[in-house]
């Protein structure tokens, strides 16, 4: 297996361990950095991998559980740091892939934010529905992509 896919699934993995530990809260909420300025070199084209939907998912989660757990006063986290790896190391020199998965994020995060304005016991239902959803989804993309 290629030591670039590798490093990838090790990025969902520590994502999975996160989400099961829910120890802190989720991750805050960042725009994508501007590309780089193109090179004289043409970038290598962008291929999906077979996992992209359901990456998607979980960063639509991972944006849902963040909301959610600050709405809810949890405040200490280092979550973010963890989505900002899985993004860069997911999509390294692929701009359509990073935006994908930060508008999925994005998308999560508004969601809640649209119907959810104060903690109640369904936000907090909702959120732990969301963390064990997300930890199961990590789970089995590494099962079944990291071997």
């Amino acid at each position: 297996m290629p030591m670039k896919f590798r490093k990838r699934l090790a990025s969902v993995c520590f994502v999975a361990l996160s989400l099961s530990l829910a120890v802190q809260p989720a991750l805050a909420q960042k725009k994508a950095a501007a590309p780089a300025a193109p090179t004289a070199s043409t970038p290598p084209a962008e291929k999906p991998t077979p996992y992209d939907d359901r990456l998607a998912r979980l960063s639509e989660i991972l944006g849902s559980v963040h909301y959610l757990r600050t709405l809810c006063g949890e405040r200490q986290s280092n979550w973010r740091g963890s989505m900002q790896k899985l993004i860069d190391s997911e999509t390294a020199n692929e701009p359509k892939r990073r935006e994908k998965l930060t508008a999925a994020f994005n998308r999560g995060y508004r969601s809640f934010a649209s119907v959810h304005t104060t903690c109640t016991p369904a936000a907090r239902s909702a959120e732990e529905a969301y963390r064990a959803e997300g930890a199961t989804l990590a789970a089995e993309i590494a099962a079944r992509y990291g071997n």
